[in-house]
């Protein structure tokens, strides 16, 4: 359905960013951030079907920065958190801002992401040039909500048995960003709504989305 497509940040870094686009007229652009594996099939399918929903999205390859073209498997934790352990923070809103500058033309951009990516959506929101962010299972959300504030609207995802996300911490971000909108799903563990893993949650994805689409809506 996309294309592949080479973006360059203001900093000079070239990447790879994945494009998606509706077939009508566009409601808007998004920018959607991986998770900790890499640009793999799983979010090359979330970013067509936001596509299939009528907004121009483009997922761009973060982990270029360290080692183009990376892909991990499901079970390649270490692999993927040494590899956002190279990643400055101010590199990533980098990025965020070129793939957002791509897809402007669409009207209003926002951020979602999801695992690594659902903190960096946060992190985006704070401080990119964006116009409402989503997380989803932001298990880095814990080091940033403290002390920062997203300058735009904000939704969260959460699974209530997410043991790297676990509720006190959600708790703990829920009490420091009471501006943004919160969803914790029962039954739903971290990466719920990834359909390539044994945590997929049916249920949990199909409700989430109807939050996303309708915030989304009501912000782009």
């Amino acid at each position: 359905m996309g294309t592949t497509l080479t973006l360059t940040a203001d900093d000079g870094h070239s990447f790879e960013a994945y494009l998606a686009a509706p077939d009508g007229e566009s409601k808007g652009g998004l920018v959607v951030i991986q998770e900790i594996f890499g640009v793999n099939d799983h979010m090359i399918d979330v970013t067509d079907d936001f596509a299939r929903q009528g907004y121009t999205a483009i997922c761009p390859a973060f982990f270029d920065r360290a080692e183009r073209g990376v892909v991990l498997s499901y079970s390649d934790f270490g692999r993927g958190r040494e590899i956002v352990g190279e990643l400055a923070d101010e590199a990533v809103i980098a990025d965020i801002n070129a793939a957002a500058d791509k897809v402007r033309s669409a009207g209003k951009v926002g951020v979602i992401g999801y695992c690594w990516g659902g903190a960096m959506a946060f992190l985006g929101a704070c401080k990119a040039n964006v116009d409402c962010g989503v997380s989803y299972y932001g298990t880095r959300l814990i080091q940033y909500s403290t002390e920062m504030k997203p300058k735009v609207p904000m939704q969260y995802h959460y699974g209530e048995t997410d043991k790297s996300f676990p509720m006190d911490a959600v708790e703990k971000v829920m009490a420091e960003q009471p501006e943004g909108q919160h969803f914790v799903y029962p039954d739903a563990d971290h990466g719920f709504s990834c359909d390539g893993r044994p945590q997929y949650n049916a249920d949990a994805t199909a409700l989430a989305l109807e939050m996303v689409l309708t915030f989304f809506d009501e912000t782009l």
